[in-house]
């Protein structure tokens, strides 16, 4: 197939075989070139003409290019919408090339391995993951952020869908798998939004990154992150000094939410807009450090269960935010550090440039301020943290010598290194100054011997220095003076003997010095590099400071108070506010409600009209907990609370299109997945569970839900209901309380109380609510007659405002009613006035089973039994 093309396009074409999944971009001088397929996409894609070019077939082939300085801004918006660029350099001097010039890929760049540009948001890591199923049924995964170096890896023995959640929480932006991973796993992934899947069946650990490895012990993990080491290592071709010590983790040693929980919850972002405002990450995000951000969102993804932990960080709070004063000279402080995780990541990868180093100074000149102020905090808690800041006082000497403070963008173009820190630079420095200072003596001089006052000596790259006089003044030379060089039209272009002399000195000079300064630079990046493990080490102590201020922040500003965690399973908040509304609201008073569980009230159900704040006061519930559990202080005037392992929540209702599941399917599968994994210790908080079905379907789902909870699992939880018939269920379950939402009725107008009290609501007002959202006048009158006809008639039809006859009217007394009491199953048989259902239902062994399957069968039997 290659023998039809030229030389260049086969050369093309033998490295395209092995970057089929990604662009590539083929260097020709100052160019990028794609061609064939390539080019027809990245001309769609980027919005570039797409020409062709003779490649030595019958048929012209399909080009496009853009400029290697622009490369950049192309290669971010491939990425962004989940594509490969793999960059292919010239990598042999073309003047020493014997026919075609070498070229190799450097580079393969993909979305979980982008290194700098728009694309890497300064507070969002770039994970890229792993995952290896192995024979036994266990999974292991590992992640890296390639940008900092943070490695980890951990194991799942529950199956896909707890490796599923853990990326989903993770929000991976690349995942490399072996070749033979099931494709159903694959696409259930694509619907989590895994931007890229690249492939690596090569777990075997390599010397590269053996000393990473030193804390491993198990050949799971060792395979796992091999995986993933060996696709880094082998497709970004160069140094990764910068990685970081892999740690291993497991996920019950943090609170677990569900991808589902987390949504619903809207810890990271919000639903509707997919953007951080309006989420808790955005109420709490006063840090100031990339590295803090970075921090903060992975402390609220991941609570901590352990108390004194917990208590670790509480401390370290409240002591910041009693000390106003230091606390706002920190802050300021904090502000002046750069990003060191990620600088160290470009050190490593060889693309730092000299602001870079001299930003890293900046930074490293804050850290012993920030020491001092932690002394003066007088709290071991900030000695300790103040011990562990080390100031790299090597770094900043070393580049306070060497390098200018505003050194250009570019490193090849000299003017970065200082005077006097190298002798040699010194000295071509010299000629070339004292070479310029000699021109422009002698343009002087020949101005003063010529009379001529326009003559310059000017310089360009093709002739050099040159002497430039106008066609006016040529009269005014003898001559023989100069030799002439170049006409242009209004001037002639002259040299001397004398002037081509010292330019080759000055020329020799500076592009000397250019590759010198080049030379020292290179030589000082590596030596920095030798710093990486301790800015890594500072650069997370700084991030813990920035978060822990972030806190003390926030608790002081918005009135927080410090909880205490319960060993009793109590849960005591009083005045508790929903963090993220009452930030919304402004000066708007915002209600705070209370909420009091123990072992003698384990489940709250909710009743109250829609708009009054049921599903408000459940999520303030979670995200008191998450507040606490991440080491804040909590929106309450006093919080006593146990340690949650896990928060559950089956709040709002969406379909899922992309798996095409309906409404009521998520809501099923987010309900199974609380009711499966829960323990006692969890948190369960369940809204307006069965309004995806019929009236029936949904009680006996909600009342069987409720029963199963109670029973069997006996967590904390908060379910909120219209079925004001379940209400009854707290004469039967001990440990179930009845609350609801207030509200009141003033003109025939209902006004929303937006307060928790005991017991249940007397009516859902839901005819009110249709009323303030302004539906037609008509319709609302029609609403009302038709409730007041279902309220007084025990036999109802379905009424109509027509004249068409009236539908089968249903007998009440012939329906099973499996809410009006809490009794058992076998009483609830009694309801049955007609002899031939009693005998049908005392003729089912239904005693001994559980409520669902109760409820199932007895349903059962109902339909049947309307159907004749």
């Amino acid at each position: 197939m290659m023998a039809g093309y030229t030389p260049m396009i086969q050369q093309y074409l033998s490295v395209k075989a092995d970057y089929m999944d990604a662009f590539l971009f083929f260097r020709l001088g100052d160019f990028y070139e794609m061609f064939f397929e390539d080019a027809i996409k990245a001309s769609k894609e980027l919005e570039i003409t797409l020409t062709s070019r003779e490649g030595g077939s019958e048929d012209r082939i399909p080009m496009c290019g853009i400029p290697y300085h622009s490369a950049p801004q192309y290669i971010e918006q491939l990425i962004e919408r989940g594509y490969k660029v793999a960059i292919c350099e010239q990598t042999e001097d073309p003047k020493q090339a014997k026919g075609v010039v070498r070229r190799e890929v450097v580079q393969l760049i993909t979305p979980g391995t982008m290194m700098e540009g728009k694309g890497l948001h300064e507070k969002e890591n770039n994970y890229i993951a792993s995952i290896t199923d192995f024979d036994d049924g266990t999974f292991g995964f590992a992640y890296s952020d390639l940008s900092t170096g943070e490695t980890k890896v951990t194991m799942f023995s529950s199956g896909f869908d707890e490796v599923l959640n853990e990326v989903s929480l993770l929000g991976a932006k690349e995942m490399v798998i072996p070749s033979t991973f099931k494709e159903e796993w694959q696409q259930r992934m694509k619907e989590r939004s895994i931007m890229a899947f690249s492939f690596e069946d090569d777990n075997t650990g390599k010397s590269e990154y053996h000393h990473l490895l030193e804390d491993i012990n198990q050949d799971k993990f060792c395979e796992t992150i091999s995986r993933l080491f060996n696709y880094l290592y082998r497709t970004q071709k160069r140094s990764l000094d910068h990685l970081q010590k892999v740690s291993t983790y497991q996920t019950h040693h943090y609170m677990k939410i569900d991808y589902f929980s987390k949504r619903n919850l809207e810890l990271t972002e919000t639903i509707r807009s997919k953007g951080k405002k309006g989420s808790l990450l955005w109420l709490l995000d006063e840090t100031q450090t990339a590295m803090g951000g970075r921090l903060l969102k992975q402390w609220v993804d991941r609570p901590l269960v352990n108390e004194q932990e917990i208590i670790d960080r509480q401390s370290l709070v409240e002591t910041l935010i009693t000390a106003y004063f230091e606390r706002e000279e920190l802050r300021e402080k904090l502000k002046e550090v750069y990003d060191l995780e990620r600088l160290a990541g470009r050190v490593a990868f060889g693309n730092v440039n000299a602001r870079d180093l001299i930003q890293l100074k900046r930074s490293l000149m804050q850290i012993p301020y920030i020491k001092d102020l932690l002394t003066k905090l007088s709290s071991e808690e900030a000695m300790t943290l103040s011990d562990r800041l080390d100031t790299c006082g090597e770094i900043v000497d070393l580049l306070d010598s060497a390098v200018i403070e505003n050194p250009p963008l570019s490193i090849k173009d000299g003017n970065i290194i200082k005077d006097g820190y190298h002798t040699e630079l010194d000295q071509f420095r010299d000629a070339t100054r004292n070479g310029k200072t000699w021109i422009a003596q002698l343009e002087k001089q020949e101005r003063e011997k010529t009379g001529i006052k326009s003559l310059k000596i000017g310089y360009n790259r093709v002739f050099g220095y040159y002497i430039e006089v106008t066609k006016a003044n040529l009269h005014l030379l003898r001559d023989g003076q100069y030799e002439r060089k170049q006409t242009l039209t209004n001037a002639e272009r002259f040299i001397t003997p004398d002037l081509k002399e010292k330019e080759a000195l000055i020329l020799q000079a500076e592009e000397k010095s250019i590759e010198l300064e080049y030379e020292l630079f290179t030589t000082l990046r590596e030596h920095v590099k030798e710093f990486i493990p301790r800015l890594q080490a500072l650069a997370k102590s700084i991030s813990e400071l920035d978060v822990l201020q972030c806190f003390a922040t926030v608790s002081e500003a918005r009135h927080y108070v410090k909880p205490t965690f319960s060993k009793e399973r109590k849960m005591v908040i009083k005045d508790g506010r929903h963090p993220v509304v009452e930030k919304v609201m402004n000066a708007q008073e915002y209600v705070p409600n209370d909420c009091f569980m123990d072992v003698d009230r384990e489940m709250f159900l909710i009743t109250g009209p829609n708009m009054s704040g049921k599903s408000t006061y459940m999520r303030q519930i979670a995200l008191t907990a998450i507040l606490a559990q991440i080491g804040c202080y909590v929106p309450a005037s006093e919080a006593d609370l146990p340690i949650f392992d896990q928060v559950f929540t089956r709040i709002g209702a969406a379909d899922d299109l992309i798996s095409g599941q309906s409404t009521f399917m998520v809501e099923m599968l987010e309900a199974k997945n609380a009711i499966v994994h829960a323990t006692q210790n969890s948190l369960i908080l369940f809204d307006e569970i069965g309004r995806g079905t019929s009236t029936y379907d949904g009680m006996a789902l909600a009342q069987a839900m409720i029963e199963y909870i109670h029973n069997r699992i006996g967590a904390k939880t908060l379910f909120s209901t219209h079925y004001h018939e379940l209400t009854v269920l707290e004469e039967s379950l001990l440990k179930l309380k009845n609350i609801h939402v207030s509200a009141i009725e003033q003109n025939g107008k209902v006004v929303f109380l937006h307060k928790i009290k005991e017991g249940a609501a007397d009516k859902s007002y839901g005819i009110h609510v249709a009323e303030l959202a302004e539906l037609p006048e008509e319709l609302i009158s029609r609403a009302n007659e038709i409730l007041t006809s279902f309220e007084q008639k025990e036999s109802v039809h379905i009424s109509s405002p027509t004249n068409k006859e009236p539908q089968k009217q249903v007998d009440s007394d012939a329906q099973l009613s499996f809410f009006d009491e809490p009794m058992t199953v076998k009483e609830k048989t009694s309801n049955f006035k007609e002899k031939h259902v009693l005998d049908k239902v005392k003729s089912l062994d239904i005693l001994d089973m559980t409520p669902m399957q109760a409820l199932n069968t007895l349903y059962e039997l109902h339909k049947k039994l309307r159907a004749n």
